[in-house]
């Protein structure tokens, strides 16, 4: 088993850079799964211009792994290598990057899946939408832990 890559940082990231990390990791994985979030241009009907994400280092990092640890808890995980990004981001820049690898693919699937729903509802990130109306910051969403309590039956 491979060391997990956990990091919170103001940098672009290389999607293939980290595949190509994951995939290197070991022989045993039959199957890498990713997900990359972007800055999409409109929230909730307004339309927005970019975003600020700030956190509390320490507290953050810590959080990042447990969610991780509760994904190995679960799943029989070769590696996960997660990325989210801080600062200001503009319109169709990458925000988060999750990639989990498994012997087999529903695995690396449902894992990936669970640390992206636990990550919208359980890291401690505070995120500013700029928009044409002007800047706020965004309040948890109903749907997002709705999609964390299914995992939690």
């Amino acid at each position: 088993m491979a060391e997990d890559f956990i990091c919170v940082q103001t940098e672009d990231f290389s999607v293939d850079e980290q595949y190509q990390a994951i995939r290197s990791s070991t022989t045993s994985a039959g199957a890498v799964v990713f997900f990359v979030g972007l800055v999409r241009d409109i929230n909730d009907g307004q339309s927005v211009t970019g975003l600020h994400l700030e956190h509390y280092p320490a507290m953050t990092k810590k959080a990042l792994a447990g969610i991780v640890t509760q994904a190995r808890e679960r799943w029989d995980l070769h590696e996960v290598r997660l990325i989210h990004r801080v600062g200001s981001l503009d319109l169709n820049d990458q925000i988060v990057f999750v990639a989990t690898s498994s012997r087999h693919r529903q695995s690396a699937f449902q894992a990936c899946e669970f640390i992206m729903d636990f990550l919208k509802t359980q890291a401690p990130f505070w995120k500013k939408e700029r928009t044409t109306q002007g800047d706020h910051w965004v309040d948890a969403r109903t749907s997002d832990q709705q999609e964390l309590e299914r995992w939690q039956k």
